[in-house]
């Protein structure tokens, strides 16, 4: 069974970061092709200003029919979840395959759902305490096993070796250091 991951970075992340996280994410699962798209530039963080400032919509849509896994994962952190969501409004025919998956930001309404299965993720630590940046009651649950802190839990859906180091101020340096992509939502490999 062929899988694809489509993967949005959150507000301002950049390509060097998503390069990060790409190449990590096909170090641990070489079974599973991946695209990793950075944050529109000059957009702002909201979900409107997040959807409408990515361009590629169509390229994208172009390369899932062209790849035609068994399996898409469309997959968005923070903000990029607006670009996510938006995603799998777009996409037309059967959504049966689809899984979109939100890393604690933006939870897609009904019109962006269109029958995929859909995760709304968040992040805590082990002792149930620190909650990350968009933390909800309802949502899938990661623990962190190295991050308290709700900025450090917010990049831990992204970046399994997060530590409190990450905080609001130096999130755009810190957020994707030394990454190890975390694909907690990934089914195990067969």
């Amino acid at each position: 069974m062929s899988i694809y991951v489509v993967f949005f970075g959150g507000f301002r992340a950049s390509q060097p970061d998503m390069n990060l996280w790409q190449t990590s994410a096909e170090k641990q699962r070489n079974d599973v092709k991946f695209d990793a798209f950075p944050y529109p530039e000059n957009a702002g963080a909201g979900d409107t200003d997040a959807a409408n400032g990515f361009k590629q919509y169509d390229d994208v849509i172009k390369k899932i029919a062209d790849v035609g896994a068994d399996l898409l994962f469309i997959v968005g952190h923070s903000s990029g979840c607006a670009i996510a969501n938006k995603l799998n409004s777009l996409i037309k025919g059967d959504h049966s395959r689809i899984t979109l998956i939100d890393l604690d930001g933006f939870a897609p309404n009904d019109d962006q759902i269109k029958k995929s299965t859909v995760e709304v993720w968040s992040a805590e630590e082990s002792g149930g305490k620190g909650k990350s940046l968009h933390w909800a009651a309802g949502h899938k649950k990661f623990i962190s096993p190295s991050a308290t802190q709700e900025w450090s839990l917010h990049f831990s859906l992204v970046n399994s070796a997060a530590t409190d180091a990450i905080t609001k101020e130096n999130y755009r340096t810190r957020g994707y250091a030394g990454c190890i992509a975390n694909l907690c939502w990934l089914p195990k490999k067969p």
